[in-house]
């Protein structure tokens, strides 16, 4: 089955009358990140009643931020960890089905300047396409010398000795994450952004629900739950701080924030429809330069944070890493004017209790989900390609806690997203820029708009600020530049460039002020100073 045309959201007006309803929620969910999101549309899959709150845009955060790849975790395999690579090639599987105008298979390239490495890492791809089974999107090759320059035109031809192909994923984080809101919202779920959870409501020594407030007009409202679930990410300690308090009991930190840098080149720095991974650079880290929409992916980093910035800038030395690494195995050098856009995505990894937290590499990638004496749910950790597995097992600790009776799982698993098109339909290129394509079957529904062909930017029309307003809860000229288009994380200067014509398109369909130099001034930060 596919949608038709856009479903739902209205106005903003309608979403916050539904939330001043005198009504208990099965599930209030506080964080509209892919965990967040991933449990609302498992919930009301299931049939129970579900509102999200999310104190900024949806995947503001770390969700928008990611490297792009739905990925069993070839690395993970390295460590061992056989059960969360199986679990995440499941997973890959079914976003891949689920999604297929979001989600795309891609392939990876590994040169090897050593001889023994083609072997090496070969064996090792070749048990990560054993455990894929039947979900494998293609089988690993060993390549010739001459092989691994076709694929990688720009590859560093100095001492190369071949290399290995293999295959895995590549998606749209952020226009994924609407679609998982729009999926759920579509099915009767209540989801809304910029309302920040302000307090938790406990009544009795439990949790009965939540306080939000509408950061436009600064209204409360009180939301009554059978469970609440904490998906904020790297953010969850703060309200299991708040849970605690409210017990009169100290609670240890879970998570040690680490951050990955990503930074943005011109696309004829590989201009190839495959990626180029080294497993092990210098000091040890996984680099990869990933074509995306157009551009070129180059990343990524592993530093510990103690801060949670909603923002995190690069350090100097991460930036300096990414591109001098990247020079090592191609054939031009980026420097920092080559660099189109940088963004950064904190990680909530979740730290063993007796850890100083120090080394992030090491700490565990996989997913946590605890409750409280309370019942608050926390989840964090994981990855997105999981995040619909992550789904079950919250839901599965809620009845196990006793907050809700038990429903049979496993209906998200062949649950097409909104826009998905059948699977026969052809899948498009992540590596052409953005354009009606990421839409699926509601292309035509953007096209019927006014402006369908005022092009503001490559990839960006009118019509499509216009869809994002009135279907897909934007707000601000950052969600439209950021997350609806993926303007900002391709070419900042461009997105700063378009910004006020798309402030005025805003302004006509919201009827307040946009505040288009809180967007210049953001778009400055994705660029080096």
């Amino acid at each position: 089955m596919s949608h038709a045309a856009s479903p739902l959201p209205t106005g903003r007006a309608a979403l916050l009358e539904r939330l001043a309803q005198p009504e208990t929620y099965d599930l209030a969910i506080i964080g509209g990140g892919a965990t967040g999101l991933g449990v609302a549309l498992d919930a009301v899959a299931r049939g129970f009643k579900v509102v999200l709150v999310e104190s900024h845009d949806f995947a503001k955060g770390t969700s928008s931020r990611a490297t792009k790849l739905v990925h069993g975790g070839v690395r993970y395999l390295a460590q061992g960890n056989i059960a969360l690579v199986r679990e995440a090639l499941h997973e890959r599987t079914t976003l891949l089905h689920n999604a297929p105008h979001l989600a795309q298979p891609l392939a990876f390239v590994m040169p090897s300047y050593r001889l023994l490495d083609t072997p090496f890492y070969g064996v090792g791809l070749k048990m990560y396409d054993a455990l894929a089974g039947k979900a494998g999107l293609g089988a690993t090759e060993f390549l010739s010398r001459a092989r691994t320059v076709q694929c990688l035109p720009t590859v560093r031809q100095s001492g190369l000795k071949g290399g290995v192909k293999y295959w895995d994923g590549q998606f749209d984080d952020a226009r994924l994450a609407l679609a998982l809101a729009r999926t759920a919202a579509a099915k009767g779920a209540l989801l809304v952004n910029y309302c920040p959870a302000r307090e938790l409501l406990h009544e009795d020594g439990k949790l009965a629900g939540l306080v939000c407030e509408d950061s436009e007009t600064g209204n409360r409202f009180t939301l009554r739950a059978k469970c609440v679930i904490n998906a904020t990410g790297p953010w969850v300690d703060l309200f299991r701080q708040q849970d605690a308090e409210a017990q009169g009991r100290p609670v240890k930190p879970m998570v040690a924030p680490s951050q990955g840098v990503h930074v943005v080149v011109d696309g004829d720095f590989l201009p190839s429809d495959h990626a180029l991974l080294v497993p092990k650079t210098a000091d040890g880290r996984v680099l990869f330069a990933v074509p995306w929409l157009g551009k070129v992916i180059l990343g990524t980093t592993d530093t510990p944070r103690s801060d949670l910035a909603r923002e995190p800038l690069p350090f100097a030395e991460e930036l300096d890493f990414i591109l001098t690494e990247a020079g090592r195995y191609l054939t031009r050098q980026p420097t920092l004017a080559d660099v189109r856009s940088m963004w950064v995505g904190l990680r909530p990894l979740v730290k063993p209790q007796d850890d100083d937290g120090e080394n992030t590499k090491k700490i565990s990638r996989e997913h946590t989900v605890m409750s409280s004496r309370t019942g608050l749910v926390t989840v964090t950790g994981g990855k997105w390609t999981t995040y619909r597995a992550m789904a079950e097992d919250v839901l599965s600790e809620c009845f196990a806690i006793g907050r809700l009776p038990r429903r049979p799982g496993g209906v998200t698993v062949h649950l097409p997203l909104v826009g998905a098109p059948q699977e026969s339909a052809v899948r498009h290129r992540m590596n052409q820029a953005q354009g009606l394509h990421s839409y699926g079957t509601e292309a035509p529904a953007v096209a019927a708009l006014p402006g369908a062909d005022a092009w503001l930017a490559e990839g960006l029309s009118e019509a499509m600020v216009r869809f994002a307003v009135r279907f897909e809860y934007a707000r601000t000229v950052e969600d439209v530049l950021a997350r609806r288009s993926r303007l900002l994380f391709l070419d900042a200067r461009k997105a700063a460039e378009v910004a006020p014509r798309v402030a005025a398109i805003l302004e006509q369909e919201l009827g307040r002020d946009a505040d288009l130099p809180a967007f210049q001034a953001l778009a400055a930060q994705y660029l080096p100073a």
